[in-house]
């Protein structure tokens, strides 16, 4: 028995300095208490005002513009808002921004020298999509010079003969043209008509007037 008490005493004392060295760690959590004062700082911080320093210096900065206005506006005073005038952009001048290609791309008809006017990219332009009159100018066809029946009645108020020449003195036709009378209008007078070319109805009338026609051969 004797012994075992003795065993069980030694046990203590070695269990005993592991116990002490396993709670020392635990005195030594003093930085806890340091971390308090930092959170009084944020809260101070927290409450404390803001600085309102900006609003002291724009008004040091009015002061200054309005000092270094000019008293009296004269025109060498006017400039040009900055950013308002910008350099032209100088196109072809090196591999860099609108050096090689100058902003006109790579290849085609754009890139070339000139572009002609009315070129859609190739695409069929408008004066060949455009519908176009059928037919053909004749190469023989004949232009006369047009004088109707009021205006002989006019020229010739109590009758008489009516050839181109007289009517190319009167101012009726030009001369070196052929000339066709036709039917507008009415006659009363007895007209001996004799032109290139005469219409259907003009000749009616005239005859039917009591005068006569006589139109030329050759045209």
């Amino acid at each position: 028995m004797a012994e075992n008490k003795a065993e069980a005493a030694e046990a203590v004392e070695k269990a005993a300095p592991k116990k002490a060295a396993a709670k020392k760690p635990a005195a030594a959590k003093a930085p806890a208490a340091e971390k308090a004062p930092a959170a009084a700082k944020a809260s101070a911080a927290e409450k404390a005002p803001a600085k309102k320093a900006a609003p002291a210096k724009k008004a040091a900065r009015k002061k200054d513009a309005e000092a270094s206005r000019p008293g009296v506006l004269k025109v060498h005073h006017l400039r040009p808002v900055p950013g308002a005038n910008t350099p032209k952009t100088r196109v072809g001048r090196g591999e860099g921004s609108k050096g090689k290609t100058a902003g006109r791309g790579t290849k085609g008809t754009k890139a070339r020298y000139q572009v002609r006017p009315g070129f859609q990219g190739g695409q069929l332009p408008l004066h060949m999509r455009a519908p176009k009159l059928r037919g053909f100018k004749n190469p023989f066809r004949v232009e006369y010079q047009v004088v109707n029946l009021d205006k002989l009645s006019e020229l010739y108020p109590s009758g008489g003969d009516v050839t181109v020449t007289d009517l190319v003195a009167k101012g009726a036709v030009r001369k070196n043209e052929k000339v066709k009378v036709l039917g507008t209008g009415d006659i009363a007078v007895k007209l001996n008509v004799s032109v290139d070319k005469v219409s259907g109805s003009a000749e009616q009338k005239i005859v039917a007037a009591g005068g006569s026609v006589a139109v030329a051969t050759a045209e």
